[in-house]
């Protein structure tokens, strides 16, 4: 969230290969996912409108039972300077002050006891000694702040994650985001080391934004309220991992569903819904025409047939919205044509095992 103050070889083979294809191509089968794809729908659904003259600079979200709770990026003007609780409506009902002056407030992140966790991470030009955590535990009047500091010098973050109970910060920056975790346990009144624990690379998108331009740049973070996923925001799309226990090895190893966020002219905030069907962001409007106001944005994530990296295949009867005239036939006669080609490849493979067996009599 940027700142505005800092195989098997031979005709065996073939034929094995074309079996798994033809399989792969059977309705109502779940297969792997082999790159990223986008949602079919890329287009949010508005939630609430923010309406409150502070929040013009949101950075960071998390929802919560009742509404959202929310963090502005900008420390310029002390009304600006709180953590904000919102309603359903999106309106302010609530807020807690930092008790000392924050930095660059740039993401939200909740753990699975309902503690809050501001990241007070940004840093545009690179020179601060040390980044922050400040941790807001449940029916707590003011956060505590925790320091760290990078092994590698400075660097700009806007996206935060909870491993366990473990901090992990993403960094901003093009082609690969760096993972950074604290060494230790985290200590109000200590510096506490970070170590780079991976780094993540996200795929190439065409989205249209306006600052796409920038790449993949992550902007956001969060966690699903089962923990099996999670999600990292650009200006112009969500990328979503699935999580087997380990956040770190999902981002550095996983292949992540494409989620389009084209509506949004400077996305830095996502979360899920509590139900976990549902991504929500909001774009910051600072920079917009007098009179914008922010927009949480409601977008469904993408239908898994389980917490692994797989999609599940139409049947041949249900064709998606949007399909042309007929598609249902075409459906059903590709699903036809699979079984048969299906059929064919293992009788191929039988008798060509059955060939070979007679040979070597």
């Amino acid at each position: 969230m940027a700142g505005h103050g800092e195989g098997v070889p031979g005709r065996a083979g073939a034929v094995v290969a074309v079996a798994v294809l033809v399989v792969a191509s059977v309705p109502g089968r779940a297969v792997a996912a082999p790159s990223p794809a986008p949602a079919a729908n890329a287009s949010g659904t508005p939630a609430c409108q923010v309406r409150d003259g502070r929040l013009t600079e949101i950075s960071g979200m998390v929802a919560t039972g009742t509404g959202f709770v929310v963090v502005n990026d900008s420390a310029d003007e002390e009304p600006r300077r709180r953590i904000f609780f919102l309603d359903a409506d999106c309106d302010v009902v609530r807020t807690v002050r930092y008790p000392s002056r924050p930095r660059d407030t740039e993401d939200l992140a909740v753990d699975a006891d309902g503690t809050l966790w501001v990241a007070d991470i940004g840093d545009n030009d690179r020179t601060r000694q040390t980044v922050a955590l400040w941790k807001l535990p449940p029916g707590a009047e003011r956060p505590v702040l925790h320091r760290m500091t990078y092994p590698d010098g400075p660097h700009d973050a806007e996206a935060l994650l909870i491993n366990g109970g473990r901090p992990v910060i993403v960094t901003k920056q093009g082609g690969a985001a760096g993972l950074y975790a604290p060494t230790g346990d985290l200590k109000p009144g200590a510096t506490v080391p970070l170590e780079r624990v991976g780094q993540v690379r996200l795929p190439h998108t065409t989205t249209s934004n306006p600052f796409a331009f920038l790449g993949g740049l992550v902007t956001g973070a969060a966690t699903a309220p089962d923990g099996r996923r999670v999600v990292l925001r650009t200006y112009a799309d969500a990328f979503e991992f699935d999580v087997d226990g380990d956040v770190i090895a999902a981002l550095t190893s996983g292949t992540p569903r494409v989620v389009p966020l084209p509506d949004e002219p400077q996305g830095e905030s996502i979360t899920y819904s509590r139900d976990g069907r549902f991504l929500l962001t909001v774009s910051e409007t600072a920079d917009q025409p007098a009179g914008t106001k922010p927009t949480i944005l409601r977008y469904p994530v993408p239908v898994v047939a389980s917490a692994t990296a797989e999609v599940a295949a139409p049947t041949p009867t249900a064709a998606k919205v949007g399909d042309p005239p007929g598609s249902r036939g075409k459906a059903a006669m590709v699903g036809a044509v699979g079984v048969i080609g299906l059929g064919l490849a293992v009788a191929g493979l039988i008798g060509m095992t059955r060939s070979r067996r007679t040979g070597k009599r």
